[in-house]
């Protein structure tokens, strides 16, 4: 089922809350206490079996006094887990992290078997059921029983891993995968492809911060109903403030009626922070903090940069992967296409810069851009070899031993076709 962009949202932003899913856990919990009172009213053609209000009780007493502690437990490690991600990779990533859904499962199971648990017990022990009551409180405390012992299994192997480096770097290229397939689907976000200097007269934002979404149907709309045409300035993901334009409105004619800023204004969402949804490039800004981080001299970890390097290798070569987009669907919008040049500015240079001293980083940036220039998209190879060059330069002046640097030279070379560099520098390795 296709949720609606706007729906799936918010969807995304109430999980990255903890108390979503122990909020509905605890409901549909005093849901089921209520459904065992129901099946006292419901007239039976059959004897449903006499079970012991002491044996529902005693059950009932179990799982209240357990549950709560597990429960603490739960949020106790999770906790630690996410103060792990912000320790080993980085803070941007931690929205990624709450969101993980085993994790927030099992912690809603928990508290949810222990207000059940509790509000049973005192209906029980009030004589509130009847026996039809009793039966179906007791079949329903064991499928609770059944349900917490599979979530506690499952969520053991999965709070191992969670706030785990590996772990967060997966979750973090998933995130960014998926927006880049979304914008591959929709290269526009659904829009003309804005070309050339924007016409008309520019609206601004009122308010200082990230762009998180455009609400491209509420533009669609105002522009059919007013006979206009709109042109963005910005996309998801970029600085806004006030003096900045939001975009551009260019009527169709002389007759094309007026339209409140206020009401532009509201199809854009900002907000203090950015989100994975719909910028791909803060997932590849977040990846090249994790590789820097790795890379810094209290750290020292390079094999974590080279992984981080093979994510950004999966990635691109992903984009530059033949596909067909969807037909634009809002036609009176105008939005300008992602930038090759920026999402390669997002990530190598950083890395480039940090990695340069140390050979095997320096390689495998090389080796990186090298595949990707081989990937049959003219325009990915003229972005990454000029990367290419950049972090050649910059392991040139980094680099202090010599073999390395001609080590160096020669992958840079053999990528990019330069015979006389190559040969030369093999002469010189041969000679050495």
């Amino acid at each position: 089922m296709h949720i609606p962009d706007q729906l799936q949202f918010l969807l995304n932003r109430l999980r990255e809350h903890l108390w979503v899913k122990p909020l509905i856990a605890c409901v549909l919990s005093i849901g089921g206490v209520a459904l065992a009172h129901v099946a006292d009213s419901i007239p039976a053609a059959w004897e449903v079996p006499e079970i012991a209000q002491g044996s529902v009780v005693d059950l009932l007493k179990i799982i209240a006094a357990s549950m709560l502690g597990v429960a603490t437990f739960a949020v106790a490690s999770m906790v630690a887990a996410y103060a792990s991600t912000g320790q080993s990779a980085t803070a941007r990533a931690f929205p990624l992290v709450v969101a993980d859904d085993v994790s927030q499962n099992a912690l809603s199971i928990f508290v949810g078997a222990f207000i059940f648990s509790i509000v049973a017990l005192s209906a029980t022990t009030n004589d509130y059921f009847g026996k039809a009551g009793r039966f179906t409180l007791f079949v329903l405390t064991l499928l609770t029983l059944v349900i917490v012992v599979l979530v506690f299994v499952r969520w053991v192997d999965s709070i191992a891993r969670l706030g785990r480096l590996g772990a967060v770097i997966a979750k973090v290229e998933q995130a960014t995968a998926q927006a880049l397939a979304r914008r591959k689907q929709h290269p526009c976000l659904g829009g003309l492809a804005a070309g050339g200097p924007a016409r008309g007269l520019a609206f601004h934002s009122d308010s200082s911060g990230y762009l998180q979404r455009v609400d491209m149907a509420t533009l669609q709309r105002l522009a059919v109903t007013n006979g206009l045409r709109i042109t963005l300035a910005v996309l998801p993901g970029g600085v806004i403030v006030p003096s900045r334009p939001l975009g551009y409105v260019l009527p169709d004619s002389e007759n094309s009626g007026p339209v409140e800023a206020a009401l532009l204004r509201k199809a854009f969402i900002i907000g203090p922070l950015r989100h994975f949804d719909e910028d791909p490039r803060f997932g590849l800004v977040v990846l090249a903090e994790i590789g820097c981080r790795a890379l810094s001299p209290g750290v020292n970890d390079p094999g974590t940069a080279i992984g981080i390097l093979g994510s950004l290798q999966r990635l691109f070569a992903d984009w530059a992967s033949p596909a067909e987009p969807d037909a634009p669907e809002y036609d009176r919008i105008e939005v300008p296409p992602l930038s090759l040049d920026d999402m390669f500015d997002d990530v190598f240079p950083a890395l480039a810069r940090d990695g340069a001293g140390l050979i095997e980083v320096a390689m495998r940036i090389q080796r990186v851009l090298g595949e990707l220039a081989r990937c049959g998209d003219p325009r990915l190879a003229s972005v990454a070899s000029r990367q290419a060059l950049l972090a050649m330069a910059r392991a040139e002046r980094a680099l202090d031993f010599p073999p390395d640097l001609e080590q160096l030279r020669l992958r840079h070379a053999d990528y990019w076709n330069d015979e006389a560099a190559l040969n030369t520098l093999r002469g010189r390795m041969n000679h050495a």
